[in-house]
């Protein structure tokens, strides 16, 4: 990942993530991302946040916005859709592992959140982060032993909440396989025949996803394929 997105914030993030999936405008990111929206639950985001994140992403040349249409529902909105460095920044971040225990809570979720929008096969980025977790909870382990005190107490509260963190990853790996069964036998989702309908783009997209390496990708027909 290019490290001039590494700075964006994980608001930032989740909005190219979003843009990515299909064109879309601001207030309906916003409305996902409320307290009471799909996302919102996990990870809540302000409206004000989301367009400045917005306004941001296309300054990056991540996303692009369209001159204002108008709309049924309010004022006029800008069509937002990504371009495809922005679409590729997307793709590589949510593969990749959180660094900090502490972000479990918040951006992986966020991640897993985002992968099955588009029924994308979540293993490899649960694998790579199980793989990030073990050494610190290896390395928390002896911290428990060695330590005296509150140093003790301290190790010992971190030690079990990567530990935690490890189990709850366990327990998604041990029903990942069956969810995404249908993948494997060249079958297609749910959401991926919706894709399909909506946007034969969406559709790729959403394809591309869920491909792993050594499988066959999520069978899709699309208007443009016949």
């Amino acid at each position: 990942m290019q490290s001039r997105w590494s700075r964006l914030s994980l608001a930032e993030w989740v909005v190219l993530c979003l843009v990515s999936e299909k064109p879309t405008h601001s207030f309906a990111i916003a409305s996902l991302l409320a307290k009471d929206g799909s996302l919102g639950q996990v990870w809540h985001v302000q409206k004000a946040v989301v367009y400045r994140a917005a306004a941001r992403l296309v300054q990056l040349g991540l996303i692009t916005a369209a001159e204002r249409q108008p709309s049924n529902l309010g004022p006029a909105r800008s069509r937002l859709e990504v371009t495809s460095k922005g679409d590729q920044a997307a793709g590589d971040w949510l593969r990749q592992p959180v660094t900090h225990p502490r972000d479990v809570r918040s951006e992986l979720l966020v991640k897993l959140a985002l992968l099955g929008r588009v029924d994308s096969d979540p293993s490899d980025l649960l694998q790579d982060q199980r793989a990030q977790l073990v050494p610190v909870a290896d390395a928390l382990a002896a911290e428990v032993y060695a330590a005296t005190g509150f140093d003790h107490t301290l190790a010992l509260w971190r030690h079990e909440s990567v530990s935690a963190a490890l189990r709850f990853l366990d327990g998604l790996l041990a029903t990942v396989p069956a969810q995404f069964s249908m993948c494997e036998r060249g079958e297609t989702p749910v959401a991926l025949q919706a894709a399909t309908r909506s946007s034969p783009r969406s559709a790729r997209t959403a394809a591309d996803r869920l491909r792993r390496p050594g499988t066959r990708s999520c069978g899709m027909r699309t208007a443009e394929s016949g």
